[in-house]
């Protein structure tokens, strides 16, 4: 076995470390999510933390780690009857977000169970992370069937797995834990809710830091066993304490007036359900217990919230998480009640010390300030500036504000695809509705019973069938084909010349852009920006799973100068060509934001914007031009533009999913419909 990097060599990182404590002291926390930028040692300090957890008694050769103290009942290697007892170290299980669904939850033979009715089982991920930490990396990134099974096992404690009536039930409670970088999209809310506590990490900018960060990790990997010598008086001093404030956390008392201060705390920050406030009371229970004390402070409260509280706030989706602290303070000054007199020889070690064993340093957000762990002063994704603009002459308009985003119609890609899952186009996926059935390549996954009885039944006779079971082979087996929703690639192809630079009209444009992007932030899309002004085009952002980074590249885009339509879709024909070469499974909508007007980019530039055009209709690219075109006389640009592209355009009223102005236009039949007449 490697040997792991020491949790308390960590360099900084207080809020993490602190959050990681807390769900070691009581697990009923219910976990953390690490958000932060690449390269922060989140995992590093994740996969220590299981060297510091206690060891688990589990009963001898149960492969589901029950409890001898009280074996689950319905355990698939029970019924647990005076059955020894052995005891290992704490497991960090961690899901790989590739990860299959059977690998996750387990496997069931299912030519066993139909021939036989014995249920052969092969545990699963869950099972093994049962009484430790499942750990998941870059857990925005993980699919939504496994996602859907996570939320099940984490709301239950118990992981179901059923096969045409056949099933399987195991315990399956353990500690989540998992991180990820917002520059590559969000979670979706429901697994959000379920991380009890969340924290921000960012490398530190002060170098004397930096410094030791490095000299630690090079000692390390020159010498891991005596790196981790050198820390092991540490490590055992902290794993002691973990071990005296779990015995100490049944005796922490949680008075009625940090309860009101729980519960005024959740109600100020309007944030849904009452899983905030039990989360709130379980984290400043476990601080208390940490700190050594058997009292819960108003301190206490304030740290809880800062931890559990930020992800769960009500927000638009494309603002960062965070905690206003000022508000925070009014609200706990407000509903204040007597403190609990100071222990007259507080733990030196305790939570005023703002390390990882106390509550300086922020909770849920990045700490701020000139300190060791400042936050950094380059600006977040979210924040990111827009690239240099090219140049685009004189009549350059600074940004103009975004309008009020609005719910967009269903756009979606022609045919059946198979890409990643989402929300938005036809595909053939592991969950939807059965279509049909086919001969399984590989392992089967869903089993086609209708088809599969079909196929065996024909052979009974040959195969000397004589008892009531079916006899069924291998072959026989068919695996059920099922058509769900795919995510797409959404590339948007915007306008940012002078005859969209009228203010208002541009803010209306902005808009739709933003209401299209919500939509995509909504169905799973990733979506990427080229922008077009002056004398040519710019990827503003690659195409990324940050839909808030989009938002941001967008908000900052200012508008002037001529009209290269043509080098605004040859820019984005280059960007679909390259994804299509990474993903090629990831289909494309491309999305055109422009008035149709060719003004640049050679003698003769309409022309040269549909040879552009054609391009794309040669690749089989689906498209959209949203027209925005104004006024009482219109040319009609963005029509002859779309029917170049073999798509179809939308009005910006039109594109309103209230709109009255015409009938649903839906992608796919304007798409057909424009081929045929070619």
């Amino acid at each position: 076995m490697s040997t792991r990097y020491p949790f308390t060599a960590v360099v900084g990182m207080d809020d993490l470390r602190l959050a990681l404590l807390l769900n070691a002291v009581s697990p009923a926390v219910g976990g953390v999510l690490v958000r932060g930028e690449k390269g922060t040692a989140k995992s590093t300090a994740v996969r220590a933390l299981a060297d510091l957890l206690p060891p688990v008694a589990v009963v001898a050769g149960c492969r589901f780690s029950c409890d001898p103290a009280s074996p689950d009942p319905g355990c698939p290697d029970g019924p647990h009857r005076a059955a020894g007892a052995d005891s290992r170290p704490a497991r960090m299980v961690e899901l790989p977000v590739g990860a299959s669904e059977d690998r996750l939850v387990g496997a069931l033979d299912i030519e066993k169970a139909l021939a036989d009715g014995v249920k052969a089982f092969e545990p699963g991920l869950l099972a093994d992370a049962h009484r430790g930490i499942l750990y998941v990396d870059e857990v925005n990134l993980l699919h939504d069937h496994l996602i859907d099974l996570l939320l099940d096992a984490a709301a239950m404690g118990s992981s179901y797995v059923e096969r045409e009536g056949v099933s399987v039930r195991h315990a399956a409670r353990f500690l989540l834990v998992g991180t990820m970088n917002p520059e590559e999209g969000e979670l979706r809310p429901q697994l959000l809710d379920r991380f009890g506590l969340t924290v921000e990490v960012a490398a530190s900018r002060e170098p004397e830091q930096r410094v030791e960060v490095v000299r630690r990790r090079l000692a390390f990997e020159d010498d891991p066993a005596a790196f981790a010598a050198r820390w092991a008086a540490e490590e055992t001093a902290l794993r002691d304490r973990i071990v005296a404030a779990r015995a100490l956390l049944p005796q922490v008392v949680l008075g009625d007036a940090a309860l009101l201060q729980i519960a005024a705390t959740c109600a100020a920050f309007e944030v849904d359900g009452m899983r905030a406030d039990i989360v709130m009371a379980r984290t400043a229970t476990a601080l208390a217990a940490w700190a050594g004390r058997t009292d819960v402070t108003s301190e206490d409260v304030r740290q809880a919230a800062l931890l559990a509280l930020p992800h769960r706030r009500r927000r638009n989706p494309f603002d960062a998480p965070g905690l206003d602290e000022d508000k925070l303070d009014e609200t706990l000054e407000q509903f204040k009640g007597e403190e609990p007199e100071d222990d007259p020889d507080p733990d030196p070690d305790g939570p005023g010390d703002g390390g990882p064993d106390g509550g300086g340093g922020g909770g849920g957000v990045p700490p701020q300030g000139d300190g060791p762990d400042a936050a950094p002063e380059s600006p977040s994704p979210d924040e990111a500036p827009a690239p240099a603009p090219s140049p685009g002459g004189a009549g350059e308009r600074a940004a103009v504000k975004a309008a009020e985003p609005f719910r967009t119609k269903m756009l979606s890609v022609p045919g059946l695809g198979e890409g990643a899952a989402g929300r938005r186009s036809r595909a053939r996926t592991e969950h939807g509705r059965t279509t049909g059935a086919t001969r399984p390549r590989g392992a089967l996954t869903k089993l086609h019973l209708t088809a599969t009885v079909t196929a065996a039944a024909p052979h009974q006779r040959a195969r000397g069938r004589s008892g009531p079971g079916l006899v069924v082979r291998r072959d026989d087996l068919r695996q059920a084909t099922r058509e769900g929703r795919e995510g797409n690639l959404v590339l948007f192809a915007v306008d940012a010349s002078g005859s969209m630079a009228a203010r208002q009209r541009m803010s209306a444009v902005k808009g739709a852009v933003l209401s299209l992007l919500l939509d995509a932030y909504q169905r799973r899309d990733k979506v990427g920006l080229v922008t077009f002004r002056g004398r040519d085009a710019e990827v503003a952002l690659p195409p990324t799973s940050s839909v808030d980074a989009a938002a941001a590249r967008l908000e900052q885009l200012p508008t002037g100068g001529r009209t290269p339509l043509s080098a605004g879709l040859l820019k984005a024909h280059d960007v679909l060509r390259v994804e299509r070469l990474r993903d090629p499974s990831r289909r494309p909508l491309l999305v055109v934001v422009t008035d149709g007007r060719a003004t640049g980019g050679g003698a003769d530039p309409v022309a040269l914007a549909a040879r552009a055009a054609r391009l794309h209709t040669a690749e089989g690219t689906a498209s959209v031009v949203v027209d925005c075109e104004t006024g009482p006389v219109r040319l009609g640009l963005a029509g002859d533009l779309a029917r170049e592209l073999g798509g179809t355009a939308v009005t910006l009223d039109e594109l309103r999913a209230d709109s009255i102005a015409g009938l649903v236009r839906n992608v796919q039949a304007e798409h057909a419909t424009a081929r045929r007449a070619a």
